[in-house]
């Protein structure tokens, strides 16, 4: 999904209290002098947010650093690891570690010593060097952003051990996982000259990070009657950890009050239409900030014009181009669930995955003619469709909209001699030489390709399919950091890579879902790590050091991410298999079915057989056309109505794109996501602009770090021991029937039968 977090412009006459985000502004910031203007950055979100004074004497290898880092990278680590198996996983960013760690850091100044050890020799070193200073604090908070990030190779790990019952070990998880973290860095060491050092390369989203920085590092008096923010950070902090006890435990309903199901409880219509977890979620609304922040992230971070665009799509797709298509039963849509991601045989049931697999995990021609061609919900076909459409309306919006700025950006990036003033203080430091990368890049896809061909029986993938991996990830880590460098936005290619595969290589599930990893998450993690460089570019943080600290927190986020996985899947019984687990069991793993029945799409049957000439929905390849001409049709519009400024607000990939999550994403999880996301974005905003600039990010921060710390207190307590709450108020939706078809003649256990 091509997304966007863009930061809020300033008011002017013309706008009144919009959110603008324009790439570059000719205009100089407020209160600048020409002189400045020139030396500042010619961004101005940037010059108007990032402090362009440093210290260079400031101490940053701090041993606070070391542990404060370290510990935040692991717990980041588990924490996402452990959410990510659960019904609503929720992502735990390095923002609530940013706040976090203040406190303890502050703490650790003042109850170290400040004895020097070996002093007056080279290794001389202290524990306790001074106060706990900013440049600490940033290195800490990039440390936890390799816990905070995605590891792509654990979904091939689940997909293998859970879903296909497959053997793989400990060692080759762990090399699969370490390489594609690894192989990404090395694509950011390349490449980091062109999108991290000019000036034109702002990666938008680092600045909510610079002004949180700013804000807890400023003297702060307390005003009589009012809190400080680390003080307002605590009380909402222990209000979350307080809260989730009922969501999490004691009243689970609350994660989806769908009160359409309670009043027609024999109806399959009416919960399909009110159930907030498995129907349209028409009324539904959630309690539950892990729910609401599960899947499209806190909607206290969303500005306002995202979140319409998010609304329009959500709501055109939920509300009028499902229903129309399930009640006039577009691709048998009534046999199956209104909204599902499961696998299908033509008359409702679950597809035998295992009966069309040969005896060395290939496809197997001959049973599958004879089961059936296999089927998904309608809403789950057009799900792909529409990701097909965000890809082509990426390009083609970002060409139309922005292509001519686009284009000097890129110019830029290669040419440009004149620096800004950040650039020239970070000049002062040893950079990191680009051997150092190469030979991290070289020694990882070598190491890439003996694993995929020592364990070729294991993961299926050739020696070829991990240098054309490559090949792609070369071919288009630039461009689209450039993209998302100035715009925040980056088209979800997933899709490409699998297509690929698929036909290259059909009817090897695993091997397709290994080229993804590499392909296409080593990609995306080096777009993470580029934007840590920018953070630390930002705050000045010594290369060298920069690099230390990626490095560490890569090695710590894979180990612990791969411990937490293998240690659930060994304590918690029938993890992720919904059919055997008790019906309120957290442990369903949306994203990982999701990622698993990609790889029987893609992969096992493959896309001929799925999308194209063999396949039930070729005519979803039109959309890839329909995403191509969609922005022209805005473009046409702005042209035509040039005054109508709020046309230029319109991004057709975000709002074609708005539903990409749905499934694993629910109902619910967007209807109350896009309430809260306009009560901040727009009237906090617009009507209390001084509490939402010093408050909404440290409330988004603490209902997060709140809810983490319940949610594992509960489970070690009383997970563990599998102490269960049976009443009704923990029927987590309400809607038994939300699930059943409703075609006439179609038997599903539990489901009446229509006729």
């Amino acid at each position: 999904m091509a997304s966007v977090r863009q930061e809020h412009g300033e008011e002017d006459g013309r706008h009144g209290s919009e959110i603008t985000s324009p790439l570059l502004e000719p205009s100089a910031p407020p209160l600048a002098s020409p002189e400045e203007w020139e030396e500042n950055s010619p961004v101005e979100q940037v010059a108007l947010t990032v402090p362009v004074g440093d210290d260079p004497e400031t101490p940053v290898l701090t041993f606070r650093m070391w542990v404060l880092g370290a510990a935040s990278c692991a717990a980041l680590s588990f924490l996402n690891a452990f959410f990510g198996y659960r019904k609503e996983p929720l992502t735990i960013t390095a923002v609530s570690a940013q706040i976090a760690v203040l406190p303890a850091g502050r703490l650790m100044a003042a109850a170290l010593p400040e004895r020097a050890f070996f002093r007056g020799r080279p290794w001389e070193f202290t524990l306790n060097p001074g106060p706990f200073n900013v440049k600490e604090h940033v290195l800490i908070t990039i440390f936890a952003n390799a816990g905070a990030g995605t590891v792509f190779g654990a979904n091939v790990v689940t997909s293998v051990r859970v879903f296909y019952g497959q053997h793989m070990s400990f060692f080759v998880a762990l090399l699969i996982i370490f390489t594609s973290q690894v192989l990404g860095f090395g694509w950011a060491g390349i490449f980091r000259r062109y999108l991290v050092e000019p000036a034109a390369m702002w990666w938008p989203s680092n600045l909510v990070q610079v002004s949180i920085f700013r804000a807890l590092h400023e003297k702060e008096p307390r005003k009589k009657g009012s809190l400080t923010r680390n003080q307002f950070f605590l009380v909402a902090f222990i209000c979350s950890f307080a809260y989730y006890i009922f969501p999490g435990y004691l009243f689970q309903m609350l994660t989806s009050l769908s009160w359409i199901c309670w009043m027609f409880p024999n109806s399959v219509i009416a919960q399909q239409l009110g159930s907030g977890l498995h129907g349209l979620g028409i009324g539904a609304i959630g309690l539950d900030w892990s729910s609401i922040s599960s899947y499209l992230g806190s909607p206290l971070a969303s500005p306002w014009f995202a979140t319409a665009n998010i609304a329009a799509g959500f709501f055109i797709v939920m509300y009028i181009i499902t229903p129309i298509n399930y009640w006039f039963n577009v691709y048998k849509a009534r046999n199956f669930p209104v909204y599902s991601d499961g696998l299908y045989t033509v008359t409702g049931q679950k597809y035998n995955i295992s009966s069309i697999m040969d005896s060395q995990f290939h496809f197997d021609t001959n049973a599958y003619e004879k089961n059936g061609p296999l089927y998904i919900s309608t809403f789950f076909a057009f799900s792909y469709g529409l990701g097909f459409a965000c890809l082509t309306a990426t390009i083609s919006h970002v060409l139309l909209f922005h292509g001519s700025e686009i284009w000097q950006l890129s110019k830029s990036a290669f040419q440009e001699k004149k620096m800004d003033i950040h650039t020239k203080l970070m000049r002062r430091y040893k950079q990191v030489p680009e051997w150092w990368f190469i030979c991290i890049l070289v020694a990882s896809v070598a190491i890439t390709i003996f694993t995929c061909e020592y364990y070729i029986e294991q993961l299926q993938l050739p020696w070829w399919g991990v240098l054309l991996a490559c090949a792609i990830a070369i071919f288009y880590t630039l461009p689209i950091g450039i993209i998302k460098a100035t715009t925040n936005q980056a088209p979800g290619l997933n899709i490409i890579t699998e297509y690929i595969m698929g036909y290259l290589y059909p009817g090897r599930p695993i091997a397709n879902i290994c080229f993804k990893v590499y392909g296409y998450a080593g990609p995306c993690q080096a777009l993470e790590f580029l934007q840590d460089f920018k953070l630390g570019h930002y705050m000045k943080i010594p290369p060298r050091t920069m690099f230390m600290a990626q490095v560490a927190g890569t090695l710590i986020a894979g180990f612990v991410y791969l411990g937490t996985t293998w240690w659930l899947m060994a304590t918690i019984p029938d993890m992720c298999n919904t059919e055997l687990l008790p019906a309120n069991s957290p442990w369903t793993c949306p994203y990982d079915h999701v990622f698993y029945d990609a790889s029987v799409i893609w992969g096992l049957i493959g896309p001929r057989r799925i999308f194209g000439d063999l396949g039930t929905y070729s005519a979803v390849n039109w959309f890839f056309l329909g995403g191509a001409i969609a922005p022209l049709l805005v473009w046409f519009a702005h042209k035509a109505f040039p005054a109508r400024k709020w046309i230029l607000h319109v991004n057709v990939p975000v709002l074609i794109g708005a539903t990409s999550l749905m499934p694993p994403g629910t109902a619910v999880n967007y209807t109350t996501w896009i309430l809260i996301a306009f009560l901040s974005g727009y009237v906090v905003y617009k009507h209390r602009r001084d509490w939402w600039e010093r408050h909404n990010y440290l409330l988004s921060g603490a209902l997060d770090a709140g809810l983490a710390f319940m949610a594992v207190l509960l489970y070690l307590c009383l997970g563990l021991e599998n102490k269960t709450l049976n009443w009704w108020g923990n029927d987590l939706d309400g809607c038994p029937l939300a699930s059943c078809p409703t075609a006439k003649g179609i038997t599903v256990h539990g489901c009446p039968v229509h006729n």
